[in-house]
């Protein structure tokens, strides 16, 4: 998966992106949980927004990204706002010695750009390791619904004056997997006429259950969940996002 051109369009594409929601839920599970760490590491942090709005909180953050192009438009961010955040090369699914942190995030349903089972339960783990005691881990993804039914076999467009896109969805090879096959159309100003760029994105998701018993072998204990940035809402038949907060238990089962 190549994000090079992506990383540079991202901001612009996901400008209407709720990011205050998962500022709000991270802030509210703390408060439920009575969690006095401040210690954060944004994991899948992108262009760093997220990573940047929770520093804004008071939180102390990481962020963490494998695609060094997003991450260089997320220092520049942090920079232009005076803001200390330490962003590193990382994969979620290898993650090296980066520290002890209170709170691990993966949101924006990026867990579900992992390919193999093994590469989830290896991010799992790679999630304990590295959380404190009775630490909370918070991640989202998409649901089966949302995959098997809404993205499967859909095309979507975009026409602007600076950039266009036509964004197809095709069935994965996986179960509850989908390949999206991006064109964009940016306008060089410079030269006045556009630059076509292709991107090829995978996602897969799995059942509440598989989740489940994952992050159970990993040493954690799901606390609560919930779907639609809702949190009294757990009602899965027509939902789209998935939400887990799960605390980590100091000695696996």
């Amino acid at each position: 998966m190549s994000y090079q051109q992506f990383a540079y369009l991202y901001d612009g594409l996901m400008v209407d992106a709720p990011y205050e929601k998962w500022v709000s839920i991270v802030a509210s599970q703390c408060n439920l949980h009575q969690l006095k760490g401040k210690r954060l590491l944004d994991l899948a942090c992108g262009t760093g927004e997220l990573s940047l709005r929770l520093a804004k909180k008071g939180y102390e953050v990481t962020g963490a990204d494998l695609s060094d192009n997003m991450l260089a438009v997320a220092q520049r961010k942090a920079a232009s706002e005076a803001l200390s955040i330490q962003f590193l090369e990382q994969d979620m699914s290898q993650l090296d010695e980066i520290g002890c942190y209170d709170i691990i995030t993966i949101f924006c349903d990026s867990l579900n750009y992992l390919q193999s089972e093994d590469e989830v339960k290896s991010t799992f783990s790679g999630v304990y390791e590295h959380l404190a005691d009775d630490g909370l881990f918070m991640f989202d993804v998409h649901t089966v619904h949302k995959i098997d039914d809404l993205f499967v076999n859909q095309t979507f467009a975009l026409n602007e004056e600076d950039v266009s896109y036509i964004w197809q969805s095709f069935e994965g090879e996986f179960p509850h997997s989908v390949e999206h096959d991006l064109s964009f159309f940016v306008l060089d100003e410079k030269i006045g006429t556009y630059k076509r760029y292709d991107e090829c994105h995978f996602q897969r998701t799995y059942e509440f259950d598989v989740y489940r018993q994952w992050l159970k072998e990993a040493g954690f204990e799901i606390t609560t969940f919930f779907v639609d940035f809702n949190e009294k809402n757990r009602e899965m038949n027509d939902a789209e996002r998935l939400f887990f907060i799960c605390k980590k238990l100091k000695n696996r089962i």
